[in-house]
């Protein structure tokens, strides 16, 4: 019997964030607040306050803002001895507006030749990785460097092949990348290589080109996936596999203060649902209701619920 010291184990870029005060353009912003930032740092973070043991894999520059994310994610109860402290390269950082009446924030990233981007096949221990039965990994770090795409492929490869089960979320970042179309090539390829897809309704018309939830599940189910979760934000989420399909519905929000990190929300709740033997219209109805709160705050994991504050029908 194969016996494991983690629940999920998560790679990828996280970087300081300045989120504005005052609502309005970047440039009319005169004060921000300091948070930490990174797509799978906060899944990490969600699954953790869920009751889930957590690992992340990155690199850090040797700098203030590097040890402020590694000590704010231990506090946290992540796991960072696989966090590797890079002495030539900065860690990066991001600039976010305040929107209003649930509005998406601009966004201004600073991370090109960061420490994360030196992130490369080095940077994977087998023995480290397999301890984890499950791997969670984002469309964005491949995105940083062609080391980081080759990181990610190998683990997922790797987990997959060891029985584990990796879920992908693409998490578009087109600007990261030379074309639409590259885009959508590495991507869909990287999602066969998953258990579970987790696109937004947005995201799946991207990179795939169909219009309907449906034939988007289909698309990544053709392609090796064995469940596609797609995102359709207040009306909830459309699950399928090979066995079923469903939809799940939203949770209403009457005062949506930020949208960054609500789909990594959402895939903490989905993950740790399925982890613990919940089956995917229970689990998405918990990551529906995690992603509903992490919107009513400023911040990508300030609103991450802990595991005592789930509703009793959500856990499991």
């Amino acid at each position: 019997m194969t016996t494991t010291a983690l629940d999920v184990i998560t790679l990828g870029e996280t970087m300081v964030s300045f989120a504005a005060h005052e609502a309005g353009t970047l440039e009319d912003a005169a004060t921000f607040t300091k948070i930490v930032a990174g797509a799978e740092s906060n899944v990490g973070v969600g699954l953790a306050r869920l009751g889930l043991k957590v690992a992340w894999v990155s690199r850090l520059g040797a700098d203030s803002f590097g040890r402020y994310i590694r000590r704010a994610l231990e506090a946290e109860g992540i796991d960072c001895t696989a966090v590797a402290t890079d002495t030539t390269r900065p860690t990066g950082f991001m600039l976010k507006s305040r929107a209003l009446e649930g509005q998406d924030p601009v966004v201004e990233y600073f991370r090109r030749g960061s420490a994360a981007s030196a992130l490369s096949r080095a940077d994977f221990d087998e023995s480290r990785f397999l301890a984890a039965r499950h791997l969670h990994v984002t469309g964005i770090t491949p995105a940083l460097s062609a080391s980081c795409a080759e990181l990610v492929e190998q683990a997922m490869t790797a987990m997959r092949a060891a029985g584990r089960t990796v879920s992908f979320d693409p998490n578009l970042r087109p600007k990261l990348w030379p074309s639409r179309e590259a885009m959508a090539a590495h991507l869909n390829r990287l999602a066969g290589l998953a258990d579970w897809v987790l696109p937004g309704i947005a995201e799946g018309r991207t990179l795939t080109g169909l219009d309907a939830p449906e034939d988007i599940a289909a698309f990544y189910l053709d392609r090796g996936a064995r469940a596609v979760l797609v995102k359709l934000g207040a009306e909830g989420a459309y699950w399928r596999t090979r066995e079923g399909a469903g939809r799940v519905p939203g949770v209403p929000v009457t005062n949506i203060v930020d949208t960054v990190g609500a789909g990594d929300a959402f895939a903490a709740g989905a993950i740790s649902g399925r982890l613990e033997g919940l089956d995917w219209p229970q689990a998405l109805a918990r990551a529906n209701w995690v992603g509903a709160q992490v919107i009513q705050v400023v911040g990508d994991m300030d609103g991450l619920p802990r595991r005592a504050s789930l509703p009793a029908t959500l856990r499991g």
